[in-house]
């Protein structure tokens, strides 16, 4: 299960409730939940799936590096610049194919029911590390520019994004950003029994993908 946009968003606690529910009476045994490294707000999204009565598992993650490969840092990345306000945080970007690989054990293996996955990458990057790996890996010339969520959330109204979209996104990030997530943890490790996929190995493989053009 992941909610969209986000776990910590106004509502999402009351729309997984109701999924989880209607997923129980329609027989589902086991539940695997995405949720937000750090987010006070998830909680009640993740308390909505510990009390559904399936067997549960949480994953709680934060940014992924296919951020900046998918969506949300695509164009940016693509135009060269990647205005953000990130400041000097460090990030343990984690890989969403390690997030897959827990979520497919979890629920097709024994062993993790009831478990709280925290889940990182390899190492701390700041986003200006993150984006000169990228750059490395591309062999473009990309830089990161330091925002603030004020200029931030300004920047996606111009751009037609909705308030209430861009509003509580902006505050998560802000939340986020605080420096509560610049540490590893040991998630991975623990659910798949190896260390994690390092974000230069994300990069050189989006950038033979094309992922970048």
């Amino acid at each position: 299960m992941a909610y969209y946009p986000d776990l910590a968003f106004p509502g999402a606690a009351a729309t997984v409730q109701a999924f989880t529910e209607t997923a129980v009476k329609s027989g589902v045994k086991r539940l695997v939940l995405l949720s937000g490294r750090g987010e006070e707000g998830a909680l009640l999204g993740e308390q909505a799936v510990r009390n559904s009565g399936a067997e549960w598992t949480i994953v709680r993650a934060s940014w992924f590096c296919q951020n900046f490969s998918e969506n949300f840092f695509l164009e940016p990345v693509m135009a060269g610049e990647v205005a953000f306000p990130g400041g000097n945080v460090a990030e343990p970007f984690i890989d969403v194919e390690d997030v897959a690989d827990i979520a497919a054990a979890a629920l097709a293996e024994d062993g993790h029911v009831g478990q709280l996955y925290e889940v990182t990458g390899a190492r701390l990057l700041t986003f200006a590390d993150a984006v000169q790996e990228i750059a490395e890996a591309t062999g473009r010339e990309i830089r990161y520019v330091p925002v603030s969520p004020d200029e931030y959330a300004a920047a996606m109204l111009e751009q037609g994004v909705p308030p209430e979209f861009a509003n509580p996104l902006t505050e998560l990030i802000a939340t986020v950003l605080d420096g509560r997530n610049a540490y590893l943890s040991d998630g991975v490790r623990r659910a798949l029994g190896r260390e994690p996929r390092d974000f230069a190995d994300f990069a050189r493989d989006a950038a033979a993908s094309g992922a970048w053009g």
